[in-house]
């Protein structure tokens, strides 16, 4: 099995760790006061090709395959974790844009994400329910060539500067859950659209909140993809989300853990570099351990997506564990330099609030585990599933 990057993957990677050297880590403890998305930044990256990398060719992107987009945005998480979002967020509702919106509305809105122009949210964790995510009750109702969209999105990335949302609705009855939903382009700056920002404890450029519908007016062709059928088809999208996470969080904490084994060849105490004691050293060389076989789980997970093979259960458990082992990589490498690295003088508290929010966002540890434990025994597996045995 070769494990080695092609030509083209290298290039890429050296590309985007040098923009994360130069333009991303430098200000990455700065940024987080700011609160918002440096636009600048955003084309920047957008100018490099480090967004439109994981967009399709017809709109504006590179097309490249998913090994290479994981290789990219865990360089740039590397540099600043937050600003990785945008590879995130644009890939995965770039992706859905080109599949089930209408051509003309994937025209609109792809390009200027591949370019750093625009960013996008995803509208579909509401107040009663997250995990449970067909549960919602966000309305979409026809009137003619129109739907008139009402409720609330919470929990959403990019809250109050994304420039366009594509938010999940429902068009069916409550009672069909998963089989009643539909999913609506819907730009920010539509009549009767409102934002509400959270106090987050992490990832504050991000900006995470509640987006309100107050009769929102929207063109039938803003719909994607068949109405009533939107959770079935646009689902599937996650499972390279969830990979694309795992890198983002394995970015960041080898970050920590780069700025760890220096320290610690500095450093001295009792007369000799801390390098040389191994209660120093062996906890920073299990951190290794664990993120190194987090990565070959990641990279495993997007190369059997490019492959067209099942990754399901892989990439819920590049969901559950890489944050879960991120963070706790993190706190280690916090503790490595004592006292100073309590202090905000350092970013590994920075790293451990920005990582920690991912163990919740796309799915807690027991809805990735729920999903592992489906793929290997099926639905029975599933206590509230029809027909499984309580």
């Amino acid at each position: 099995m070769d494990f080695s990057l092609n030509t083209e993957q290298v290039a890429m990677r050296d590309m985007a760790a040098r923009f994360a050297k130069e333009r991303l880590a430098p200000d990455y403890m700065k940024r987080e006061k700011t609160n918002t998305i440096d636009r600048t930044i955003l084309k920047e990256m957008g100018s490099l090709g480090l967004i439109s990398a994981g967009l399709p060719e017809e709109f504006g992107g590179m097309g490249v395959d998913c090994v290479t987009s994981g290789v990219i945005i865990e360089e740039i998480a590397t540099g600043d974790f937050n600003m990785s979002y945008v590879q995130l967020v644009s890939w995965l509702m770039g992706q859905i844009l080109c599949k089930y919106a209408e051509p003309d509305v994937a025209s609109e809105w792809v390009p200027k994400l591949a370019a750093g122009e625009a960013l996008v949210a995803l509208g579909l964790t509401e107040p009663r329910g997250g995990s449970d995510a067909a549960n919602l009750i966000l309305r979409a109702e026809r009137k003619g060539d129109h739907y008139i969209i009402n409720g609330e999105k919470t929990s959403i990335s990019f809250c109050e500067q994304a420039d366009v949302i594509v938010s999940f609705a429902r068009t069916g009855k409550v009672e069909d859950v998963a089989k009643g939903i539909s999913a609506f382009v819907i730009p920010m700056n539509a009549p009767g659209v409102s934002r509400a920002r959270f106090n987050d404890v992490g990832t504050k450029i991000v900006g995470r909140g509640s987006v309100f519908f107050d009769n929102v007016k929207i063109p039938v062709n803003r719909r994607m993809g068949e109405e009533n059928r939107a959770f079935f088809q646009i689902m599937n999208g996650f499972d390279y989300s969830r990979a694309l996470i795992g890198l983002q969080c394995l970015g960041a904490a080898q970050a920590s853990l780069n700025e760890s084994w220096e320290y610690i060849k500095e450093r001295k105490a009792f007369g000799a570099p801390l390098a040389q004691y191994q209660g120093v050293t062996f906890p920073l060389a299990e951190a290794d351990t664990l993120l190194t076989a987090a990565r070959a789980l990641c990279y495993r997970t997007l190369w059997l997506r490019d492959a067209g093979l099942p990754h399901t259960a892989e990439a819920a458990m590049c969901k559950w564990w890489v944050p879960k082992i991120s963070y706790e990589v993190i706190t280690q490498c916090l503790l490595t330099h004592g006292h100073y690295g309590y202090t905000t003088d350092l970013p590994h508290q920075q790293r451990m609030r920005d990582t920690l929010g991912l163990q919740i966002g796309d799915g807690t540890a027991q809805i990735m585990k729920l999903v592992i434990a489906r793929e290997r025994v099926g639905r029975v597996a599933v206590q509230y599933a029809q027909g499984s045995k309580q």
